[in-house]
């Protein structure tokens, strides 16, 4: 039986455009309801439950346009195109993305101007919003680090590679020197990207060495004296107070002292290993040359296919436009922007250097392209 919801005050009879707008909305509601429902499948514990009454929520939402129109319509709408593809990406990826799209649909309720919605229910669609928002926000902590590293390596090259082909395109040399140049950019770009990356993260776990306890003199720690004993104050030095750093000390000489001397004594590890939380210099150095790589080679594209001049620029232009705006949509996904913005500030940002470099290639070339 179908709960009817109190109704905003409204004497005036409904119209065919009402009862159309009322129909839309149930249509979406319950699409709605149906992506809750599948990130739900794919999650467990308080997410799961927290997504299972979100689309409890929107069930009833559902009801209350059902009971405006008098049950169920003869023939159903079907549901916007942004709902459409948030239920085929949640069928199918269950993804950060598709809660972080969800975030955005829910910023942009239609009920604050109609009057046949319920305070309630407006209320519930901005309060939807920000639980929406903290699940997303879980995930985006959970998102690995490699992930970010991707899409700002690859836009890196995007952008530096594309202003380089423009600069020497717009100088009237030869095709197989702008070529030369664009897979030389690429190289040098890349091998930075890698070389610097090695460097920084080979330089963090030598900081952490440094600075981690090592067991140098846990041999000689049965010999301390328990009541004035110097393992007191490497704890006092690590931030414990007095009292807590002595009692700790005690316990550890303590131990110590009931171990097998057979063997010198060596205390346990403390703590999570650092080392494993930055990471492999190696592997960051590699994933930051193949992720710059990836971007810089787009734009050499048309020149690699044979492509020269003025048809090879803008092939190049179409090319990392569309990777810009992939790019930057993927960053206001993740930051909970809005992706269409997010990558239209990535394309300014790019075909502005690009146009830079272009216009003091012309200046400074031999021919006009």
């Amino acid at each position: 039986m179908i709960e009817e919801l109190p109704v905003a005050s409204d004497s005036a009879p409904a119209t065919a455009r009402d009862r159309a707008r009322w129909a839309h909305y149930l249509a979406n509601e319950r699409a709605e309801a149906a992506v809750y429902r599948h990130l739900a499948a794919r999650r467990e514990g308080e997410e799961r439950d927290i997504l299972l009454a979100l689309a409890d929520a929107e069930g009833r939402h559902e009801a209350h346009w059902l009971a405006l129109l008098g049950g169920e319509p003869e023939r159903l709408p079907r549901a916007s195109a942004s709902t459409r593809l948030l239920g085929w990406m949640a069928r199918r990826f269950g993804s950060i993305f598709v809660l972080a799209l969800a975030q955005q649909a829910e910023t942009r309720s239609p009920y604050d101007d109609d009057p046949h919605a319920t305070p309630a229910m407006r209320a519930d669609e901005k309060i939807h919003s920000e639980v929406v928002r903290g699940l997303a926000a879980a995930g985006r902590r959970r998102l690995s680090g490699t992930f970010r590293a991707a899409v700002f390596g690859a836009n890196d090259g995007l952008v530096s590679n594309l202003a380089l082909v423009m600069g020497i395109g717009a100088t009237g040399v030869d095709a197989r020197i702008v070529l030369f140049s664009g897979i030389a950019g690429l190289l040098a770009g890349a091998l930075s990207m890698g070389a610097g990356e090695f460097v920084s993260v080979r330089s963090q776990r030598e900081l952490l060495e440094a600075t981690e306890p090592n067991n140098f003199g846990d041999d000689v720690l049965p010999d301390l004296d328990l009541d004035q004993n110097e393992l007191a104050l490497i704890y006092r030095a690590r931030g414990l107070g007095d009292a807590e750093a002595t009692a700790r000390a005690r316990l550890v000489i303590e131990t110590a002292r009931t171990a097998d001397r057979a063997v010198p004594y060596r205390r346990p590890p403390e703590g999570a290993d650092t080392h494993e939380v930055v990471g492999s210099a190696f592997s960051a150095a590699l994933s930051s040359f193949l992720f710059f790589a990836s971007g810089a080679i787009i734009p050499v594209l048309p020149w690699l296919f044979g492509l020269q001049g003025l048809a090879a620029v803008l092939v190049a232009l179409a090319l990392v436009g569309v990777a810009l705006l992939g790019t930057g949509a993927a960053v206001g996904l993740l930051s909970g922007a809005p992706p269409l913005r997010r990558g239209l500030r990535q394309l300014g940002i790019g075909f502005g250097a690009a146009a830079v470099t272009y216009v003091l290639g012309l200046l400074f070339g031999v021919a006009g392209i």
